[in-house]
Formats: C-alpha cells, structure tokens, sequence
C-alpha cells in the first residue's frame, strides 16, 4: 500500500501526513459497480483514490438519478468531508466506475489533520473548490446545453474515465445519469450512429469518432 499511496499522494502529502495515513488508513479494492455509499447512510470515512473512478450521483424527489462527477486518483469527495465533519447523512451515492483502490480515512482524524498538517489542508479546500466548479459545470449544462450535447459530453467522459472506447451501459443507464428518458436517449444515439459517431450493439456502445 505505501508505494501506491507514494505514487498517488507523495507530491501532496508531507511524509509525517502518509505515515499517519498508513498507520490509521483502511485499504480496499471494490469492483466496478460496487455502491461505496449510499443517500440516507452516515458515512465514517473519508476516501482517498488510489486508483480507478468512482461516480457521484443525486437522486430527485421521484427518485431519477443525475450524474453529479467523477472522482479519480489522487482525489477525494468534498461532499463526504461535510458529512464526516457536521456528522449527517450522506447527501449522494457514490457507485466504483470502474474497478478502484482507495484507502478510508476515519472521521476523527479529519479535523485533526486539518490543522495539524497544512498539506491537508489545503488538499481539503481544493477538493472543495475542484468539486463546486463540476457541480456548476453540471447545472449550467443542464440549464444551458440541449440534451445532444449533455449526451455528447456524456460519451467522451466515459470513454476518458474508463479508458475505452467502448461503453458498457444500457440507454436506460445512461438515461438515469442524465435525468432523462430512455425513449429520448435511444433516439439521439440513433442519430449518432446514423452520423457515423458511434456504433450501437446491445448493452453496449462503441465510439467511433466524437472529436
């Protein structure tokens, strides 16, 4: 664990800061589609990613889902740190991408590390700062984009975050990240394809050229 922690956090960490990491940390390799955290649940830690992508996700009143960001390595979830600091109940799911290594951080130490090291610090205020510019960059997307090109941003990210150009999801997956229907989502891969940007198989999409 300590050659993967280095690789991941040894630019940011001071050395005192990844041995109390290791000391207190608890490793854990998930497979891609394993739910770290649930809406509703408290959570107790805090994660820092080793490798792979986890995807954070809302829910809406009906109970659809939005897509809300992807953590990755040398990253960690702002949203968790509020839960683990005011000590409420986790505002978002957070579902493995792909498969991931991570190591959590109990709670306790949190506020501790805050001011004890100010590499953690300041790794705490630019996760915050990182995650609120995606959430804006979501809702203006929302607010602003037309589904084709919620869609088209949608496919590229996927393919980046998991490093493939083809993707595993049904429309009615990707229908639930972007909050919206399978109908529609079915009908506006349709015309990708037809355009020649993708190729449709079932449960599955490749990516032929989205530049």
């Amino acid at each position: 664990m300590i050659q993967e922690l280095n690789r991941s956090y040894g630019n940011v960490f001071e050395g005192a800061l990844i041995n109390e990491i290791l000391q207190v940390g608890t490793y854990k390799e998930v497979p891609a589609g394993f739910t770290l955290m649930e809406i509703g649940s408290y959570v107790k830690g805090m994660p820092l990613l080793i490798s792979g992508a986890i995807k954070v996700l809302r829910d809406d009143k009906n109970g659809d889902e939005l897509l809300l960001y992807y953590l990755e390595k040398g990253e960690t979830c702002s949203m968790t740190m509020t839960c683990c600091m005011g000590q409420t109940k986790s505002e978002i799911r957070a579902i493995a991408e792909t498969d991931t290594k991570l190591i959590m951080i109990p709670i306790q130490k949190m506020e501790l590390w805050t001011s004890k090291y100010k590499s953690w610090r300041n790794f705490v205020f630019e996760s915050y700062h990182i995650r609120l510019n995606e959430m804006i960059h979501t809702i203006d997307s929302i607010a602003f984009n037309n589904l084709d090109e919620r869609l088209l941003d949608y496919l590229r990210e996927k393919t980046r975050i998991n490093k493939t150009n083809t993707i595993h999801n049904t429309h009615q997956d990707i229908a639930y990240e972007l909050h919206s229907s399978r109908v529609v989502i079915s009908r506006l891969l349709k015309k990708l394809e037809n355009k020649g940007y993708i190729e449709l198989h079932r449960n599955s999409i490749e990516i032929l050229n989205l530049d």
